[in-house]
């Protein structure tokens, strides 16, 4: 499929979704070697989970795809599908040597800029590119203002819209002790 295509069935999926009533007008699709894997689309209204944009849709969707004992993994089948392990890309500043594969070689085409929450899962699963139809401001014009929010996170924590504050560092840092000795962790 071309980007024009892949593009206009993003931007479809995002009409269906406000025709229906599910959400905003919002969809995706994840795309490897030219051809869809997943879709996905706004369903906030039909769901009342504020995650359930098109992306965090999307990517839920082409976990259950791309993952061989799809609905559950267990931990020695974790060597196959997206949580292969694949070493460290040269010049990555991960501090890990190897990661799970999840989603590389695979691009998203989104009908609108993803928000934070979406971009940050898009890096998670390690999407090689995003194209997007409409920009912050566009997307701004319908009612949905995701701006302030990368800007938020550019603050220290004391100057955030949320208050944010740590709190009992101790009894976290014993669970990442009880995480690190763990002999059979599986990076992601």
């Amino acid at each position: 499929m071309t980007h024009d295509e892949l593009m206009a069935e993003a931007c479809r999926l995002a009409a269906e979704s406000v025709r229906r009533g599910w959400g905003g007008p919002f969809g995706a699709v994840l795309v490897k070697d030219g051809e869809i894997v997943a879709r996905g689309q706004n369903r906030v209204l039909i769901t009342g989970d504020v995650t359930a944009h098109a992306e965090i849709e999307m990517l839920r969707k082409a976990a259950s795809v791309l993952n061989p004992y799809a609905p559950t993994i267990a931990p020695d089948q974790r060597a196959e599908g997206h949580l292969a392990l694949v070493p460290r890309p040269k010049g990555s500043p991960d501090v890990v040597e190897a990661r799970a594969r999840m989603f590389m070689g695979t691009e998203v085409y989104t009908s609108g800029i993803p928000c934070p929450m979406c971009m940050g899962a898009i890096y998670w699963a390690r999407c090689d590119a995003v194209y997007f139809a409409n920009d912050l401001e566009a997307t701004r014009g319908v009612g949905f203002d995701d701006e302030f929010q990368y800007d938020d996170f550019k603050r220290p924590l004391s100057e955030r819209r949320i208050k944010i504050e740590q709190l009992r560092p101790d009894l976290g840092a014993a669970m990442y002790e009880e995480y690190l000795a763990t002999p059979d962790r599986h990076p992601y």
